[in-house]
Formats: C-alpha cells, structure tokens, sequence
C-alpha cells in the first residue's frame, strides 16, 4: 500500500494529477497496476505444504496419531463394505434365475415375487400408520407443548429408549397384543401394527430435532405477518423441516424393509400374496412373508442356500432403490421450496 501510495505521488509528496503532468502520471498508473496485479502471485499465508505439515506432525505426535486412527477407522470401514457387498454379489448374481420371479411359490422354483409383493405391501402399510403418528407428536412436542415441562423430557427419554430395544422385543409384543389378544392372527395387518410401532419412535425423534433445527426467526416472522400457530407451522416451519423429516422416514423404511425377527412372530412365513382381489378388505387377515424373511427362511432350511444368496441380491438392489427413489423426492421437494 505504501509503495503504490508513492507512486501516486510525487517525491516532494505532492499528487500527481493529469493536468499538472499528464506523461508521468499515465506512467505512474501504469506501475501501481503491474504491482496490483503481481500481487495476485503472493502465495497465501495459510496454505501448509506437505513438509510443513510433517513437520507439525513430528512436533506434535499425538496429532499423527489420531490422523492415523481416523485413516485407519475409514479405510476399515470402507473395506468392510465392500468386502460384504461384494461377497454377496459375487455369492448371488450367478444364481439368479426367471424362475425365480414367478407369481406362485413352489419348491421347485422358490420364487421370491410374493415376497418382493408382500415387503412393499407390509412396508406401505406400516408407514402410513407411523409416518402420521411421529410427525403430529413431534408437532405437538416442539410447538404446542411448553417448553422444558417434564411430560416432554419424559416422552422425549421413552422415544430414545425404545430406539434401542431389540426388535424380538416388539416381535413378542406384537405375538401377545395383535396376534393373540386382538384375534388378528399371523397375518400382514399384525406384522404392519408391529413395524408401525417399532419405527414410530425414530420418525418422532429425527422429525422432532428436525424441527428444533429450524431457527425461531421463521416462527417470529409468521407471528409478525399475522398467520396463527398452525399456518406458521405449515407455511413456514414444516417446508424447511423436509429434508430432516425426508431422513427420518428413510431410516425407518431400512428398518421395515430387514426386519426378519418380529415378522416371524406376527405375519408368518407363508410364501403367498394376500389375495386382495378375492378377499377384500379380509386378505389383511393372511399370512404372508417379507423378502427378509424369505432370505431367512431360504437359508435356515439349508435346501436352497443358493437361492438364499440370490435373495440377497435382490434385497440390497431393493434397499438402494428405496432410499436413493426418497432422497431424491427430498431434493426435489428442496428445489421447488426454494
């Protein structure tokens, strides 16, 4: 700054101006513009070269250490992945047959069709009773309940425990409630009622701390425009919500789609679709099995392990199907909010 400072000026200090000497003014702009631009050369002060950064390292050993546990945690954890996706496939992708998408089970072709039917249909349906349940309790917890009242925390702890409790747990409440109690039987509707309850605690949490995450200067501008409490809510709280939301379903749609322990105590292990057509509303009363527990199944007989790798197969394609089919209604309900 200094030196283009002088150069504006003259050695008397005084400012060249274009009327008091036209030439060497035009002269000295030419040079204040050579060092503004050499500047763009000035290598930046926090940019640390790999020998720099040894050397901190060898300053600071503990700092190597922990950059060499986190490389080696990643690297694990990505081989493991591979390792396993790559098993199976390898395992699967060479048994896989037509036959094996038949409409009707037998034991000579072990189609899984009924049960790739049946996952969509337990998965459909436990959502549609879980998804509304979470999202309307996790409205009320956030926005309508006093906040820090102990009925809250209380909730919000039962949520985060019966996050945690094994899924044969909520198989043997459902075997003793639905399948029992209510009469329903080994049926679809008792193992939906069972996934539903299972994964209504995560969509409550993750839309709950979805909604804490959007800032209070939302709700203070709907309050200030003069919408009430629920056209805050809506309009303004929720569309930001989404993607939280979005992550929370997808989550619990994982959990629906490999759930094997609680389906054997509620739906059964019948390889066939619910005859709906035929049936009505009385085919939710059927027995039936998911893809899962097909793949179980398949491998606990011993008879057909092949067919079980094959099932794998199918599985993992489904799963990636379904999560990357709602993240990207999740970045499209982003796109059009903004």
């Amino acid at each position: 700054m200094d030196k283009k400072k002088n150069n504006l000026h003259g050695t008397d200090g005084k400012e060249k101006t274009p009327a008091a000497d036209p030439v060497n003014y035009m002269n000295h702009m030419a040079e204040a513009e050579n060092h503004v631009v050499s500047a763009a050369g000035i290598r930046a002060i926090n940019v640390v070269t790999r020998g720099e950064r040894m050397r901190q390292y060898r300053r600071r050993p503990g700092s190597f250490f922990m950059l060499f546990l986190v490389t080696a945690a990643a690297g694990i954890t990505v081989a493991a992945l591979l390792l396993l996706v790559g098993y199976i496939l390898i395992n699967g992708i060479p048994h896989l047959k037509l036959s094996m998408f038949a409409w009707e089970y037998t034991t000579e072709n072990v189609s899984m069709m009924p049960a790739i039917v049946n996952t969509f249909t337990m998965v459909g349906m436990s959502l549609i009773i879980a998804v509304p349940l979470g999202l309307f309790s996790a409205i009320y917890l956030v926005e309508y309940a006093p906040r820090g009242n102990r009925f809250v925390q209380m909730v919000r702890i039962t949520a985060e425990t019966l996050q945690g409790i094994p899924s044969i747990i909520y198989g043997l409440f459902g075997m003793l409630f639905f399948v029992t109690a209510c009469g329903w039987g080994l049926s679809l509707l008792s193992g939906a009622c069972t996934l539903a309850i299972m994964v209504l605690p995560v969509i409550m949490r993750t839309t709950e701390e979805a909604l804490m995450a959007v800032p209070d200067s939302y709700r203070e501008g709907g309050f200030g425009l003069g919408a009430g409490r629920l056209r805050t809510v809506a309009r303004c709280v929720l569309p930001s919500a989404v993607p939280g939301i979005l992550g929370g379903v997808i989550l619990a749609l994982g959990r629906c789609v490999g759930e094997v322990a609680a389906l054997l105590f509620t739906a059964g292990t019948v390889a066939q679709i619910p005859d709906f057509a035929g049936q009505g509303i009385f085919a939710l009363f059927d027995s039936c099995r998911t893809l899962a527990v097909h793949m179980y199944t398949l491998a606990c007989e011993g008879l057909h392990v092949n067919e079980a790798y094959a099932t794998s197969v199918v599985l993992l394609i489904l799963v990636l199907l379904l999560n990357a089919a709602m993240r990207v209604a999740a970045q499209k309900m982003e796109v059009s909010k903004k």
